[in-house]
Parts: C-alpha cells; structure tokens; sequence
C-alpha cells in the first residue's frame, strides 16, 4: 500500500496486511506520518518539555456519581 506522509510529502510503500495499513484503510480521518517526521516530532516536543515552557494541558476528571 502506498502511503503519503502529510508533513514531508514523501510516499512509502507499507505492507497491505500490517495493522497501519488496516488502520489507515478502514478510518480515512487517520493520516500517516513518515518515522524521520515522527521522530523529529519527538525529539522537539521532549526539548521544550526540558525548558520548563511546555505546559500539557489535562482536563480535571472528577468523579460522577454516576
């Protein structure tokens, strides 16, 4: 199957069978992302988590009685 990363532009074959392949076969809302762009990705979000300005907003789950 070939896919097409959305950052890069760059298409790469994957295998038809793999769970990615399925994935990005069956829900069109799932994109593809090439690993040099994912890693990349990765390796800026863990520097600003270093500088102390990254805040990671969660939403404040309190329990329902329900």
């Amino acid at each position: 199957m070939r896919v097409k990363c959305v950052l890069c532009d760059k298409i790469e074959n994957i295998d038809s069978g793999s769970p990615l392949a399925k994935k990005l076969r069956n829900r069109p809302i799932h994109t593809y992302m090439c690993d040099s762009c994912n890693e990349r990705i990765e390796t800026r979000t863990k520097e600003r988590k270093d500088t102390g300005d990254f805040k990671l907003y969660h939403r404040d789950e309190s329990n329902d009685e329900w």
